[in-house]
């Protein structure tokens, strides 16, 4: 099959491209960071077409959003399907099938045996104050326990256990009070075991050692919120055994464990969700990105004995929107019955040729991920493992010019999070490219 992608036919950005990024610039709000000056015309599975007429194969779908790629057929379809019905009645008041549908279905989709409710959000964001109010509502602890290096969001109550970036907390406090940030599983920089051996899990019994035994009552927390692999923190995978030791810590005091899955769910690491991959059932799982293929929704999944709140506790105008429902459903279908099966082997083939690219470049000093999230951390020493940042944010604008959208992630990882409809192809090129930017700047 022949590939008319990576093409660059005027160098980006081109003349219809820079008039587009000045009159945003000129009228938009100045907190959008951007990271490139691409602006996209279409796109088709992992191709993005820019209004030059440039073609780029996509590594990083819109922040591991776009799951079925661009424009995947059934999900055009079920969107345009339901369009065609009804544009919007609130979910949160009134009754529509494609509501219910997906509420089951993300309900039975979700780990473990207990039953499951589910409250459908605009965002992952809007899905993490939810769980924040479901939490503290539900146990009626005040508490909640997040980790350094976590990205759950901007608003309010998703900022307040943030903490990956200092400049998306510059300026906005006070935060919500109640928030104890504590280390999380980042084994390639544990204060705690860097050095040992093997990971000795001292970042989770430090929790009590530390933290519950001197500056916080554990019965007055509602909640750890943690992601199963870290997103905006570094494409962080933590120890084997990880998350099965915050359940059972949780499980000691009575807290409820949130799993964060806004980026790493919806079948991105090889399976539905990424706490599957140890086998627990959180009290509530988060979903977003992802789940719409591009749409704006986001879901609290809950067990049914913790979402018990009352009628007008917590709504949504706009969550759960009909034609949203739709595209998350067909996503779902999509994901389940065509991607899934694929996501671990081209996973595999992409982490495999992460690591042959680590044993040619000094520079990277890990390459860590599962399935299709897979991240690259640059040294500037391997012995010391001091980050250099100016290594990724030079080969993100370096592939951008050859043809490939990346995007960094942490203090100097390098973000690897395609569309999940990537193929042999797909991760053949972008490793290409990746080796050849490299050599460029080493040479």
């Amino acid at each position: 099959m022949k590939r008319d992608y990576p093409r660059i036919v005027v160098p980006p950005p081109g003349p219809k491209a820079k008039a587009i990024v000045e009159r945003q610039n000129r009228w938009s709000s100045t907190s959008y960071p951007k990271e490139y000056p691409l602006a996209i015309a279409r796109g088709e599975r992992a191709m993005v077409e820019d209004v030059d007429g440039n073609r780029y194969l996509d590594f990083m779908a819109g922040i591991a959003v776009a799951s079925t790629g661009y424009g995947h057929p059934q999900v055009v379809q079920a969107i345009q399907e339901a369009a065609g019905r009804f544009l919007h009645i609130c979910g949160s008041d009134f009754y529509f099938e494609s509501f219910a549908a997906l509420c089951e279905r993300l309900g039975q989709l979700a780990p473990g045996k207990s039953k499951k409710r589910v409250f459908l959000s605009n965002s992952g964001t809007e899905a993490v104050d939810g769980a924040i109010k479901l939490a503290r509502h539900s146990t009626g602890r005040p508490a909640i326990i997040a980790f350094t290096g976590a990205f759950h969001g901007r608003t309010y109550g998703g900022l307040s256990l943030t903490a990956s970036k200092s400049i998306q907390r510059a300026g906005f406090a006070p935060f919500l009070p109640e928030v104890y940030h504590v280390p999380y599983g980042y084994r390639y920089h544990c204060d705690f075991c860097r050095a040992e051996p093997a990971c000795t899990m001292r970042c989770v019994s430090s929790i009590e050692d530390d933290l519950f035994a001197k500056r916080l009552d554990p019965k007055s927390v509602a909640a750890v919120f943690v992601e199963p692999i870290q997103g905006e923190g570094g494409y962080v995978v933590p120890p084997p055994g990880y998350l099965q030791a915050l359940r059972e810590l949780c499980d000691r005091h009575g807290i409820l464990l949130v799993c964060d899955e806004v980026q790493c769910g919806v079948g991105r690491t090889g399976k539905m969700w990424a706490c599957e991959h140890e086998g627990i059932e959180p009290d509530v799982l988060l979903a977003a990105k992802g789940l719409g293929s591009g749409m704006p929704i986001g879901a609290i999944i809950a067990k049914e004995s913790i979402m018990k709140w009352q009628p007008g506790a917590h709504g949504s105008t706009f969550g759960g929107n009909p034609v949203c429902c739709a595209a998350a459903l067909a996503t779902l279908d999509v994901v389940e019955r065509e991607l899934l099966p694929n996501v671990l082997r081209l996973g595999e083939r992409l982490l495999a040729g992460a690591k042959r690219l680590q044993e040619k470049y000094a520079a990277i000093g890990e390459v860590r991920g599962r399935g299709l999230m897979i991240g690259v951390e640059f040294v500037k020493d391997r012995a010391t493992r001091e980050p250099a940042p100016e290594i990724p944010h030079e080969l993100v604008e370096r592939a951008f010019r050859k043809g490939l959208l990346l995007l960094g992630a942490g203090k100097s990882a390098l973000r690897l999070a395609p569309p999940l409809v990537v193929d042999e192809y797909d991760v053949d090129t972008a490793l290409r490219i990746i080796d050849e930017c490299l050599r460029e700047m080493t040479d």
